[in-house]
């Protein structure tokens, strides 16, 4: 989808239009059933905030692939990326009406956004320090305020507003863009499972790249960094096993030689910082944005 000025109110009409948040009285309610699955959690905390070239470290050591979370089967060597090749990947099932929403701009500034008012923001939404969940608020609020590694543009967006202004910002106040995602083709998936790359994965072409993930909050936090450098796009059509098709979007990373040696993806691929590209699909959740002509 191609973004200028008018289409970009638009889109957030769209999105904000499943949004399920209240205001009333003074009192803020959130509908935040992700946030009450331990699973879900376990699940953000493992691989979610560490899907990038980042120093954020993930809070359990990996030590052998029978180990690993489901979802660090996203990540995949670069020449696996061919035509009638198999890959174990996991794609995660998410209900746009149960899963956290992006508050408007409005909503999001009237809420602090920062580890110094955690206290606060842990009795705004109820969730005992020391839980599950205020460990995931807490790695969420020091990574969105974690320094950018050299040349690398990043922000944190819990609004579509914010969002899209951060774009402008990165792309230029006067450009065009389209954000990708990974699509489910049939609706129904196993969450798990072997694909086989069907057709020639299809590189897409694009000078800068912002790619947005969602991180664990009551409400929608999205991730959102690029910089520039050599990494290649692609579009992907995948084969299940049950018969299920992803059209997804993968991205590869061809200098990772400023990764944090500790990265996930490292320990999945069995490889180095500098040593060889990584690679990895989107989850469907995921946005990237590229500029057009």
């Amino acid at each position: 989808m191609d973004f200028g000025f008018n289409s970009s109110i638009f889109i957030l009409y769209s999105l904000l239009l499943f949004q399920r948040l209240q205001i009333t009285e003074g009192h803020l309610k959130i509908h935040t059933p992700n946030m009450k699955n331990d699973d879900h959690m376990e699940n953000h905390l493992r691989f979610r905030i560490n899907q990038e070239g980042d120093s954020v470290q993930n809070p359990d050591k990996v030590s052998s692939l029978s180990q690993m979370d489901p979802a660090l089967n996203l990540f995949f060597n670069y020449n696996d990326l061919k035509l009638g090749n198999q890959m174990f990947i996991y794609f995660p099932k998410k209900d746009p009406l149960t899963s956290p929403h992006l508050l408007t701009k409005q909503e999001s500034d009237s809420i602090p956004f920062t580890s110094s008012q955690l206290p606060y923001i842990l009795q705004l939404f109820s969730f005992p320090h020391g839980s599950k969940q205020a460990l995931a608020m807490e790695t969420t609020l020091n990574h969105c305020e974690f320094p950018p590694i050299k040349g690398e543009s990043k922000f944190c967006a819990t609004s579509l507003e914010f969002m899209l202004d951060s774009i402008y910002n990165i792309f230029g106040l006067n450009s065009r863009f389209k954000v990708l995602t990974t699509n489910y083709v049939t609706e129904s998936i196993s969450p798990l499972q072997n694909y086989t790359i069907y057709e020639p994965p299809v590189e897409i072409s694009a000078k800068k790249i912002v790619a947005c993930h969602t991180l664990p909050y009551p409400y929608a936090v999205f991730y959102c960094h690029g910089q520039v450098s050599d990494n290649m796009l692609y579009k992907v059509m995948l084969d299940g096993d049950d018969g299920g098709r992803v059209e997804a979007t993968a991205m590869c990373h061809m200098d990772t030689s400023q990764w944090d040696p500790e990265h996930v993806a490292f320990r999945v691929l069995k490889t180095t910082p500098g040593a060889s590209p990584v690679c990895h699909f989107f989850p469907a959740d995921n946005l990237v944005w590229i500029p057009v002509s």
